[in-house]
C-alpha cells in the first residue's frame, strides 16, 4: 500500500530503557511500514541530557510550541543511585516536569479499556479520567534539611520592599523543611482546560482538594475554579446537562470508589500523580493508560503514563526476552498521530490511528498478551507473548484491518 503522509512534522522526544527499546520496536513494525513519518527527533535518553546538561529538554519543548503535536518516550528522573549508575554532572530535574512548567499544561489520564481486562472495583463501567495540575507544588520545591534547633519562617518580599513573613515552626532539633508555590494564572489555565476538556469528552466534572487544612493555598485553588465556572461555563454545562462540583480529596476517594466511572476528575499536581497511578493499576495495568500534556494555548504531547520499566531494561541487556506491554507507548504514538492529522486535516492519518488502536484492542481480546495482563485476564485461552512478539501480533491484525 502507497504510505500515508504527513505534511507537519511530529515533535519526537526518546526516552530511556526498555522503553526505548518499545519504541524502536514499535517504529520499525507499525509506523513506518504504512507512514512516511515525519518527525523533528530529540534525544531525552539520560546520557544525552547528561551531555547537553539538559538543554536539550528545553529545546524540546520550545519545538513543541513550534509544532504543537509532540510525542515522548518514558524517561528517568535521576535519583542518587542513577546519578552513580550513569555518572551524572549532576542530579537533573524531572524531563516531564520541565515539560510541564514550560507549557503550562493539564495532563489528563485515561485507562486504556479491553474486553477480559476487567476494573478491580467492580461497579466502574466507564473509563475515568484524571486531570492533573502540571505546574509547581512538591514538583518545584525548595527543601531545607534542618540541622538542629531554631525557627523557621515563611518569608515574602514585595517589589516595593514590604516584607510579609509567618512563622511555621520552632524547631527542638534536626528536621526537615519544604516550601511549594503556584500561580493564579496556571490555576486559571488548569481550570479552564478542565472545563473545556470535561464539556469535550461530554462528561462530569470533579475537583478536590483539602482547603479545609490548606485554609490559603488549596482554598484558592477551590476558589479560582468556582469563580470561572459560574463566569464561563456554568451555562454550558447546564445546556449539556453536564455537573462541575468540588469536594474534598477524601470525600472525592471514597465517591470515586462506588462511581461507576465516566468522569473527569481533577487533581492538584501531587495527587494527579497518585490516583492515575492507583487508577491505572485498579483499571488493569500501569501500561494501560494514555496520557496528555495539554496547554492552554493548544499544543499537545503525548506519552505513556508508566516509567521505563528498568527490571525489563537490565533482562534485556541480559539476553533475555521480556514481555514488556507497549499499548500505553503506542497509544502515546497513536495520539500524537491523530491530534496531527486533525490539525492538519488529513483524514487518512486520522484514521489509520483509530485503525491501530483497534489493532491493539482486538489483539488482547483475542487472547495474544504480555505477561502483565496473562496475570489479571478474564479470558480463557491465552497465549502470553514476548515485547516484539505483541507488537508483531498487533500488526498482523493492523495490515488485516488496512
Amino acid at each position: 500500500m502507497e504510505k500515508i503522509q504527513m505534511t507537519t512534522p511530529l515533535v519526537e522526544l526518546d526516552g530511556d530503557e526498555m522503553t526505548r527499546i518499545l519504541w524502536r520496536m514499535i517504529k520499525e513494525e507499525l509506523l513506518h511500514p504504512f507512514i512516511d513519518l515525519k518527525t523533528e527527533y530529540y534525544d531525552l535518553g539520560l546520557t544525552h541530557r547528561d551531555e547537553t546538561d539538559d538543554v536539550v529538554t528545553k529545546e524540546a519543548a520550545q519545538a513543541i510550541r513550534k509544532y504543537g503535536v509532540g510525542v515522548k518516550c518514558a524517561t528517568i528522573t535521576p535519583n542518587p543511585a542513577r546519578v552513580e549508575e550513569y555518572h551524572l554532572k549532576k542530579m537533573y530535574l524531572s524531563p516531564n516536569g520541565t515539560l510541564r512548567a514550560m507549557l503550562d499544561g493539564t495532563v489528563f489520564r485515561t485507562p486504556i479499556i479491553a474486553n477480559g481486562i476487567e476494573p478491580c472495583v467492580r461497579n466502574w463501567k466507564k473509563p475515568i479520567t484524571i486531570a492533573r495540575h502540571a505546574y509547581g507544588d512538591v514538583y518545584k520545591n525548595a527543601e531545607i534539611r534542618v540541622p538542629g534547633a531554631g525557627e523557621a519562617k515563611l518569608v515574602f518580599t514585595a517589589e516595593d520592599g514590604t516584607v510579609t513573613e509567618q512563622k511555621i515552626f520552632d524547631f527542638d532539633g534536626p528536621g526537615v523543611l519544604q516550601g511549594i508555590y503556584n500561580l493564579d494564572k496556571s490555576i486559571e489555565s488548569f481550570a479552564r482546560s478542565c472545563f473545556a476538556y470535561a464539556l469535550g469528552v461530554k462528561q462530569d466534572l470533579w475537583f478536590s482538594a483539602k482547603d479545609t487544612i490548606s485554609k490559603t493555598y488549596d482554598r484558592a485553588f477551590k476558589e479560582i475554579f468556582e469563580d470561572i465556572y459560574a463566569r464561563e461555563y456554568k451555562s454550558r454545562f447546564e445546556e449539556a446537562g453536564l455537573t462541575f462540583f468540588y469536594t474534598l480529596i477524601d470525600d472525592a476517594v471514597a465517591r470515586i470508589m462506588k462511581s461507576e466511572g465516566g468522569i473527569v476528575w481533577a487533581c492538584k499536581n501531587y495527587d494527579g500523580d497518585v490516583f492515575s497511578d492507583m487508577l491505572s493499576s485498579a483499571f488493569g495495568s500501569l501500561a494501560m493508560m494514555t496520557s496528555v500534556l495539554v496547554s492552554p494555548d493548544g499544543c499537545f504531547e503525548y506519552e505513556a503514563a508508566h516509567g521505563t520499566v528498568q527490571r525489563h531494561y537490565y533482562k534485556h541487556l541480559n539476553g533475555e526476552k521480556t514481555s514488556t506491554n507497549s499499548v500505553a507507548t503506542i497509544f502515546a504514538w497513536t495520539g500524537a498521530l491523530r491530534k496531527r492529522g486533525e490539525l492538519n486535516h488529513l483524514k487518512d492519518l486520522v484514521d489509520f490511528a483509530d485503525k491501530l488502536e483497534d489493532a491493539v484492542i482486538r489483539t488482547i481480546e483475542s487472547g495474544t498478551m504480555t505477561g502483565d495482563l496473562v496475570r489479571i485476564t478474564t479470558l480463557k485461552d491465552v497465549h502470553q507473548v514476548d515485547s516484539l512478539g505483541f507488537i508483531r501480533a498487533v500488526r498482523g491484525e493492523l495490515e488485516a484491518m488496512l
